[in-house]
């Protein structure tokens, strides 16, 4: 018997995707992304400066922090507070790569925006659900910057989004939720720009292997997914 969803989704249908701007009230820019079951706070701040490295370059700069709350699977977890765990740094080092592919950082001038995606509830996708919301938090701080005088135009010169995807008995599926996430043979997490073009993509095969056609088919999926993921950002503002 072929696998069936959980949720009842086709192949190539996302999670019911949405963003609610403006979820908290200090942060220059934030948003609450719901996709499926899985819901993602990101926020982001603005800091006068930059790293060592970039000062007197007239370059701004783009950092990213993600955690998990205790709650947000069916077992409590412990903070990670003194030493993170190598998941979250790795996850943190890709929405930062991710959201710094969107930025002229010499239109942003030497200042740093930190990027916090707090996961509220998991039910797989994390990392790109933060990434996607990502984009929106970011469209909103740069909003706020110009409103406030701060920019006189927008550094952004890109939009960026991402999905997963994988291979469950044989089917490539587009947007795992976690009953899919756990039996994938293989799994995928794409990241693409507003042209389609790449911005990363992690894939693994967890037994055996796969081939190129089939990846051809999950970055076909991808790209089908990314753009209705992109399009559901423009309506966001």
């Amino acid at each position: 018997m072929p696998w069936q969803r959980p949720d009842g989704r086709q192949a190539d249908q996302l999670r019911p995707i949405s963003f609610e701007p403006n979820f908290t009230r200090f942060a220059a820019g934030s948003v609450l992304t719901r996709c499926g079951q899985t819901q993602v706070l990101c926020t982001v701040s603005v800091e006068p400066g930059v790293p060592r490295f970039l000062e007197g370059s007239g370059r701004g700069w783009l950092t990213a922090e993600y955690r998990m709350l205790p709650s947000a699977t069916p077992q409590r977890h412990q903070r990670e507070l003194l030493k993170l765990s190598g998941r979250t740094q790795e996850i943190q080092r890709l929405i930062g790569r991710s959201l710094r592919s969107t930025l002229d950082f010499e239109a942003l001038g030497e200042r740093t925006l930190l990027v916090d995606a707090d996961v509220l509830q998991a039910d797989a996708g994390t990392r790109t659900t933060a990434i996607t919301g990502g984009y929106v938090a970011l469209q909103t701080a740069i909003n706020t910057l110009i409103t406030a005088g701060e920019l006189a135009t927008s550094p952004l010169k890109h939009q960026v989004a991402a999905i997963s995807v994988g291979i469950v008995e044989g089917i490539p599926l587009l947007d795992l939720k976690y009953e899919e996430d756990v039996a994938a043979a293989v799994d995928c997490n794409v990241v693409l720009n507003e042209s389609l073009e790449i911005i990363e993509v992690q894939g693994t095969a967890e037994e055996g292997s796969f081939s190129r056609q089939q990846m051809n088919a999950l970055l076909d999926l991808a790209e089908q997914g990314i753009t209705d993921l992109l399009k559901a950002q423009r309506q966001a503002f």
